[in-house]
């Protein structure tokens, strides 16, 4: 499928440009060099430990000790956004160069929607766990500064990726990547995360207008991601595989689905009392009504996705940041199937989301030794090398 005219001048694909870098310029790199190479996508390491925390505490069982347990994961998400914060501001500040190079990299200016979600993940886990630490007032007041921040910088990411693709970037034809939809799931997540603060807003005007600037955003989210989604697959039937160390970047596909499942619950949820008894209705119908046939279709996509990571492991896939995509967009699935079984009822949706969460659980626990492990090694802070290609198709 092509959607760029085939006279503009190609570009490396989005995959290789993600791990390969131009040469450093003599020079650089002298002040903090082990900052030189964080990207923006460290941001999803935040993202993927926040869920965990949140969607522990969203399951529809009560699990001994599983609150606990998640509030330490939750304190752990928030030295995270710390770290990364901090680590990412000395990058601009020694590494303008690198950083201004990220921007125009078409494989990695996407990931500056990570920003947005990384915040919107802390503040809403602590709202939902963090409270039993800090204290509602607090946790309140730590969410709503995050959700507002990170839905301006999603916002202006959602508008900002996609121009600089089209007027700077210019992908060439079938190099679309699972990597471009992550600006624009961001207020997706402000979405699902707005719903939380919904009742915290005095009843009427105020209240209304952020439960339908909540829907406004899950649509255009959603939208936007039912136009790229196609130029995915499309990329994936005609191109063949990703190279090895990006197949992971297929769960990104999960993200868009399980978090508008997500939304659409957790927004009928308050709805109630934001909106008049007949609209409430109406969205506590369409939770299911939408929520259900995107589970499934998630489900599809999931089953898809974990057989090319297992083809591709066989053919010598190891550890890159990319497996941080095997965190959070699993996480919105358990919290999408959560908020369906509250919904419904429903006992097979309550066990849908137990064996996601245990599955998330796994995948977190991989994802955050290998990374802990590549930082102390200093193999992550060092200049990425040219990923393995994806080997033939018949395979």
């Amino acid at each position: 499928m092509t959607i760029f005219p085939v006279t503009r001048t190609a570009v490396p694909s989005p995959p290789a440009a993600l791990l390969a870098r131009p040469a450093e310029a003599p020079g650089d790199g002298t002040r903090l060099p082990f900052l030189r190479h964080i990207g923006p996508n460290w941001y999803a390491s935040v993202m993927g430990t926040a869920i965990v925390a949140s969607a522990g505490a969203m399951l529809p069982v009560d699990v001994p000790g599983l609150r606990a347990a998640c509030t330490v994961v939750w304190a752990l998400s928030a030295l995270l956004l710390l770290a990364v914060l901090a680590a990412r501001a000395g990058h601009w500040l020694c590494h303008r160069d690198q950083a201004r190079a990220h921007l125009l990299d078409p494989a990695v200016a996407p990931f500056y929607g990570c920003l947005s979600m990384a915040l919107m993940a802390v503040g809403g886990a602590t709202l939902t766990v963090g409270q039993d630490v800090v204290g509602a007032r607090a946790a309140l007041a730590v969410d709503v500064v995050l959700f507002v921040a990170g839905t301006a910088i999603g916002l202006v990411a959602a508008v900002v990726v996609p121009y600089l693709m089209v007027v700077r970037h210019r992908p060439a034809p079938g190099t679309a990547s699972p990597v471009w939809l992550l600006p624009l799931v961001a207020p997706m997540v402000s979405a699902s995360q707005g719903a939380l603060l919904v009742p915290h807003v005095a009843a009427g005007q105020g209240r209304e207008a952020l439960l339908l600037a909540c829907y406004a955003m899950f649509g255009l989210s959603l939208l936007a991601t039912l136009v790229v989604l196609p130029l995915v697959f499309s990329r994936l039937v005609h191109q063949g595989p990703l190279p090895l160390a990006l197949t992971p970047t297929l769960f990104l596909v999960l993200g868009p689905l399980g978090q508008s499942t997500t939304a659409v619950n957790q927004l009928a949820d308050v709805a109630p009392g934001a909106v008049g008894a007949p609209y409430a209705s109406a969205f506590g119908a369409f939770a299911v009504l939408y929520g259900v046939p995107v589970m499934g279709f998630a489900l599809l996509w999931l089953a898809l996705a974990t057989a090319m990571v297992v083809r591709a492991a066989r053919n010598g896939m190891g550890f890159a940041m990319t497996w941080w995509a095997f965190t959070f967009p699993v996480g919105t699935c358990v919290t999408g199937a959560a908020g369906l079984a509250r919904h419904t009822g429903l006992d097979a949706l309550t066990w849908l989301a137990v064996a996601l969460y245990g599955a998330l659980v796994v995948a977190w626990a991989a994802a955050g030794a290998r990374t802990a492990l590549g930082v102390v090694s200093g193999a992550l802070t060092a200049a990425p090398v040219p990923p393995r290609p994806a080997t033939a198709r018949t395979t």
